[in-house]
């Protein structure tokens, strides 16, 4: 009686340690595969804000890297304001996109949203583009804040 008791105690055990591994195997292969999707959506930000910069800088009359290389704190101002304005509806794309495509294309509406905020600027204050190569700080200052705001409305938008 008492070996039969041990032999089902055994099974028992041996079962529970069967369960045991296939529930951490599950739980390791999710968590390989949440690791995977951070470092895929992780690099897609990276390559969408570099490429938002790239053509941000292209689509201003000035050179915002070689401004701030300078020193030149208004160019600092309103193209770090800008990369924020990007960067914010990007991470909302993230948390809220049905996959990576989707968070692409949320990120192409940032930058389109960002692109027509200097516009719209360069509009209200045509000599702007004057302006911050000039270091006028509070025209650096306006157009990032702008910007951020552009952003964040963008981000709040994303559903």
């Amino acid at each position: 009686m008492r070996t039969r008791s041990l032999v089902q105690y055994g099974s028992a055990m041996l079962g529970k340690i069967k369960e045991e591994a296939a529930m951490f195997l599950t739980k390791s292969i999710t968590t390989l595969n949440d690791v995977l999707s951070f470092i895929v959506y992780f690099i897609t930000a990276i390559v969408l804000l570099a490429i938002f910069a790239k053509v941000y800088e292209k689509m201003t009359p000035f050179r915002e890297f070689d401004l701030i290389r300078r020193g030149d704190v208004a160019a600092a101002c309103s193209f770090g304001g800008a990369l924020l304005g990007f960067a914010i509806p990007l991470a909302s794309a993230i948390a809220h996109s049905l996959g990576l495509i989707d968070m692409i294309l949320w990120g192409a509406i940032a930058l389109i949203v960002q692109l027509l905020t200097f516009q719209v600027i360069k509009l209200i204050f045509p000599t702007i583009v004057a302006d911050i190569p000039n270091n006028e700080l509070s025209k650096g200052i306006f157009l990032g804040i702008v910007s951020l705001i552009a952003g964040i409305l963008n981000a709040a938008c994303i559903t």
